[in-house]
């Protein structure tokens, strides 16, 4: 099994957004070392605790600090876009960083109703152009618009020796389909979905047009040296969650103090345990048995991890064991 990561550059509570992404480029380094497959960053705009709005951005410094791991975003929120200002970027990536560069594309708004108004004007409308949108990067990534199409004589440059590679991602039957139609690779992210995921996946497989179809799921996961200190560590996500569903969380991942002492109402005890229920929460031997359980149900053989703490070195270290429970430098 490979194994990759998803990084939203969370803030923690007392920490400024620079201390996160400092971290998310430490975290990016130590993967490159210990065999991460991948290393994506998300997209989120004016989102309280996530420090991440341009991921090219942050991948330009990250590809400049590792050496062989693949780095992408997870994902571009296409919508907010032209495809040929995408197709600039991820190809000037893809030309410093050579056969090293992912380009994970999603529909979601990554932020509020303002925001979307803000990047994009109507954001809806451009949500209904995304097929359209999606055939039109392709082109432009690949250089191979029909001479009779306007953008034929249009470079995305510069253009590098080896393109980026789109992927897809999506929670939902309709985004598989899409990345099947389009014959796109597709991640699902599980984390964020109470859908059946491998149903789903088994549509991307069954209607996909490429051969050698890739796929791979995204998962969140805490590990830890025991269980029941992976669950205490995780108590500061989840009441993050649970805060961001009210509409608080403005300071970002809340210290586990704040979370072992808050005191929460029957409601919030329900939404935190549904939320719990979606994650993988323990030691290495307990994780590694619950992923190779989604392996067989997903039929995939990577999985994405997203890890949010409030502590940095306790995210490391999570992410450290998972490599070592898997043999990835092996």
């Amino acid at each position: 099994m490979k194994l990759s990561i998803l990084d939203q550059a969370p803030v923690s509570s007392g920490r400024s957004s620079r201390e996160a992404l400092e971290a998310t480029i430490q975290l990016a380094k130590i993967a490159d070392k210990i065999g991460y497959t991948r290393y994506w960053v998300a997209e989120h705009h004016d989102l309280d605790g996530l420090a991440s709005p341009a991921p090219d951005i942050l991948l330009g410094i990250i590809g400049s600090q590792t050496e062989r791991i693949r780095i992408g975003a997870g994902a571009v929120l296409l919508p907010n876009y032209k495809p040929y200002n995408i197709a600039e970027r991820y190809n000037l990536l893809a030309t410093m960083y050579p056969n090293r560069i992912d380009l994970g594309l999603g529909r979601a708004p990554g932020g509020s109703a303002e925001v979307s108004m803000a990047l994009a004007g109507n954001f809806l409308e451009k949500v209904r152009e995304m097929p359209e949108r999606l055939d039109e990067l392709v082109h432009f990534l690949r250089n191979d618009f029909p001479e009779d199409n306007l953008f034929s004589k249009v470079t995305a440059a510069p253009f590098p020796e080896v393109a980026p590679v789109p992927w897809l991602l999506g929670t939902s039957e309709k985004s598989a389909l899409l990345a099947a139609e389009k014959g796109l690779p597709y991640v699902y992210g599980h984390f964020m979905s109470d859908q059946n995921g491998p149903e789903i996946m088994k549509s991307y497989y069954n209607n996909v047009k490429r051969q050698n179809p890739q796929a791979f799921v995204t998962v969140s996961v805490v590990c830890a040296e025991t269980t029941e200190e992976a669950e205490e560590i995780a108590k500061s996500n989840l009441l993050w969650q649970v805060q961001q569903s009210k509409g608080e969380g403005k300071n970002g991942v809340p210290a586990l103090q704040e979370a072992k002492t808050y005191p929460y109402t029957d409601e919030e005890r329900g939404t935190m345990e549904k939320m719990k229920n979606n994650q993988i929460i323990g030691n290495p031997e307990f994780v590694r048995k619950e992923l190779e359980g989604l392996q067989k149900a997903y039929g995939v053989d990577e999985f994405m991890i997203v890890t949010i703490t409030h502590d940095y070195q306790t995210r490391m270290k999570s992410y450290q064991l998972l490599a070592e429970a898997f043999q990835l430098n092996e």
